[in-house]
């Protein structure tokens, strides 16, 4: 599976390393909460509030969109708006298509937010023939034998993996051989794309391990606060 560790940034400019990118989206959503309530410009520092970040960090991402920020006065924040909608690629329209109809899948296809964010999911594939030829919320389940139509009649641009481990390589090799080029995958599994293919994975089951492994190391910290003060400790 190709991992990349940089993107290259608007405009030619500085390639932007991938933790910047992964927080880009945060500045994002924190700028569009500040554009509702009416401030015209933002400072670092309270972009960084916002984002839960430093504000040294905020600079620094920034800077490789351009000089965006004004001393003593802060950022635009309907051009920095416009300009990490447009580094993030959400200036344009990438369809979506959902490979699992289970509960997450189904979730996924009804989630009206991602359309607002330029990803409409348009098609959906499931092997249960109860879903196949059914509507989700407007989205039309198929079979995965058709997905390269599906891929070619929606210009699809993103693959969405819900489906079992199991069949989680199968739905990847599906989908690169019709022709998308990014995924997404939820399936607990290690999976295999050819260097070109940009495939993120993120396994739920994963993250709550991590949770539990520092909610297991602040157990003792917890154990020795209640001793202090004579309390009872927190049990898991």
């Amino acid at each position: 599976m190709a991992v990349s560790t940089t993107v290259v940034a608007v405009n030619n400019l500085e390639p932007i390393p991938e933790a910047t990118v992964a927080r880009l989206p945060v500045y994002l959503r924190s700028l569009l909460e500040l554009a509702a309530s009416g401030p015209a410009t933002v400072s670092s520092v309270g972009l960084a509030e916002l984002a839960g970040v430093n504000d040294a960090k905020v600079r620094k991402d920034l800077s490789y969109l351009g000089p965006h920020g004004t001393r003593g006065v802060g950022y635009n924040v309907d051009h920095l708006i416009v300009e990490i909608s447009r580094a993030l690629g959400v200036t344009n329209t990438w369809p979506v298509v959902v490979c699992g109809l289970g509960n997450l899948g189904q979730a996924l296809a009804n989630h009206t937010g991602f359309t607002d964010r330029g990803f409409p999911v348009v098609a959906a594939v499931d092997t249960d023939p109860d879903k196949i030829g059914t509507s989700i919320d407007g989205v039309t389940v198929h079979h995965p034998k058709h997905l390269a139509e599906v891929v070619t009649d929606h210009q699809i641009a993103i693959g969405v993996i819900t489906t079992p481990a199991e069949a989680a390589q199968e739905t990847v090799d599906l989908l690169v051989e019709a022709g998308v080029r990014s995924i997404l995958s939820f399936a607990p599994a290690v999976l295999v794309a050819p260097d070109e293919i940009d495939v993120r994975s993120v396994d739920l089951s994963t993250e709550l391990q991590i949770l539990g492994f520092h909610l297991q190391r602040q157990m003792p910290l917890r154990r020795d606060k209640a001793q202090d003060t004579g309390g009872v400790a927190e049990s898991s």
